[in-house]
């Protein structure tokens, strides 16, 4: 009967383990799971095994390890019993305002451990999105409670954090990952997965990521799902991205069809895909610079790509922005053909 009970018990688990999003489920849970940044590693370990933590700052682009940096080491830190006791994480959904610094963690921070020698983690996640006022109040509980409690924030954007703050911490850099770091451990999430994934969907896995393990693992679980297969063609299809195709087509287009024939041909694959004038613009920029233009037609033309590209961003009208971009590319032909 017991066992019986037993496995009732354990079928719900591993259900809600396979439930899971790929993300969190194969989130690092040590700090030897995690794949990038040694150097910043091997120094906390040190710090930990000195226990001599300071309070950290960790800072970087999302998707690059930062969160699961600090969980791994309060997980190493403290027990599975106490961990609720002596770890206070707060991230931008959980209201942070100067009353939350003054209430909770506060309280948090003053309160003393009995029984147990060591200090309290108070992790702050996005704490760019604090108010100016809640990081002032927080700079003087930071202060008086060192000795029994260490902070860690994490943040995408340093110049939000007052310097007063960015003082009291001892900061890290968190960069985009590297394609050779990414790439074995997406291996590693598709044989686990039995993913069908090829070498080109590979690829643009990577590119479209750039250096964010959280969306390459987005993008390929949403993919596998939609598709049963990963290929380059499914990735970019999945993620609404023009293919390399798709943008080739679009500079023929430009450059060598009357003004008409051009808007028109690109209008019918832009309704038949649902591209985004903003990722054509993007992709169109790289190929502008691989194309042997001569410098002072790229000048030009890159000039006004900049410009549309900024009035798009303040949310103009796509279709009269897509009619300067094409007479941006004719106007270039023409200088092309008078400067030969």
């Amino acid at each position: 009967m017991e066992t019986s009970a037993q496995q009732e018990q354990q079928q719900p688990a591993a259900a809600k383990i396979r439930n899971l999003p790929w993300v969190e489920k194969y989130r690092p849970q040590t700090l030897n799971d995690l794949i990038s940044h040694q150097d910043i590693l091997s120094t906390i370990q040190k710090f930990i095994s000195e226990d001599r933590l300071p309070h950290l700052l960790l800072y970087g682009p999302p998707g690059t390890g930062k969160t699961s940096t600090i969980l791994a080491c309060a997980k190493q830190l403290y027990k599975d019993k106490e961990f609720g006791s002596m770890v206070l994480e707060l991230n931008a959904s959980d209201d942070r305002g100067i009353d939350i610094v003054r209430g909770p963690i506060l309280s948090f921070a003053s309160t003393r451990t009995i029984f147990k020698k060591g200090f309290k983690l108070v992790i702050l996640d996005e704490a760019d999105a604090m108010t100016q006022d809640a990081q002032n109040a927080l700079r003087r509980v930071i202060e008086k409670f060192t000795e029994n409690t260490r902070f860690c924030l994490i943040c995408n954007y340093l110049s939000k954090i007052i310097p007063a703050l960015q003082s009291r911490c001892t900061r890290f850099r968190f960069g985009p990952l590297t394609p050779e770091l990414m790439v074995p451990r997406l291996e590693r999430v598709t044989e686990e997965e039995k993913v069908d994934l090829s070498e080109d969907g590979m690829k643009a896995l990577v590119t479209l990521s750039s250096g964010d393990m959280r969306r390459a693992l987005n993008i390929l679980q949403s993919t596998n799902m939609a598709f049963g297969k990963v290929t380059e063609e499914t990735v970019y299809t999945c993620t609404g991205h023009p293919l390399k195709s798709d943008i080739a087509n679009i500079l023929d287009w430009m450059l060598n069809q009357d003004f008409t024939t051009a808007y028109r041909n690109i209008m019918e694959l832009k309704t038949l895909k649902g591209l985004a004038l903003q990722d054509m613009l993007t992709e169109i920029h790289l190929f502008v610079h691989r194309v042997d233009f001569p410098s002072s037609v790229r000048v030009h033309l890159l000039t006004k790509m900049a410009d549309i590209e900024y009035r798009l961003s303040v949310g103009t009208n796509e279709k009269i922005q897509l009619s300067s971009l094409i007479a941006a590319f004719q106007v270039t032909r023409d200088l092309i053909v008078t400067e030969a």
